[in-house]
């Protein structure tokens, strides 16, 4: 993976306005946070194959500089923030994915013309 290029991501956004696609959404502190402190809530969320159609897309740096968000507006909205990586896979994927500062990944977006492998 590489770090977002924003112009990149947002193209290929852009390209899948309007049509049927399929979305990976995942969020985690996983284990990570029992590991270091018994204490810590642990949480999560999966969503694998959910097919969506977005009106529009946008990519925007976070207040922070160093991640980025990424909304799709349905009839809702579909968003991930804590972005920090991308790549397009040879299926035609875009693969977004926010890692913390050693490496260990966060959240992750994934948006497909036809579904993931299982």
């Amino acid at each position: 993976m590489k770090t977002i290029n924003q112009e990149e991501v947002q193209k290929y956004i852009d390209q899948f306005a309007n049509e049927p696609v399929y979305i990976h959404l995942e969020t985690t502190n996983g284990a990570y946070a029992k590991h270091f402190d018994k204490t810590a809530h642990n949480v999560g969320a999966y969503i694998r194959n959910a097919q969506i159609k977005y009106e529009r897309g946008k990519i925007i740096k976070s207040d922070d500089f160093d991640t980025y968000r990424v909304g799709l507006k349905t009839g809702g909205w579909v968003y991930a923030e804590g972005l920090t990586d991308y790549e397009f896979n040879d299926e035609g994927q875009l693969l977004l994915a926010g890692h913390d500062q050693q490496g260990r990944l966060m959240v992750a977006l994934q948006i497909s013309p036809k579904p993931f492998r299982m």
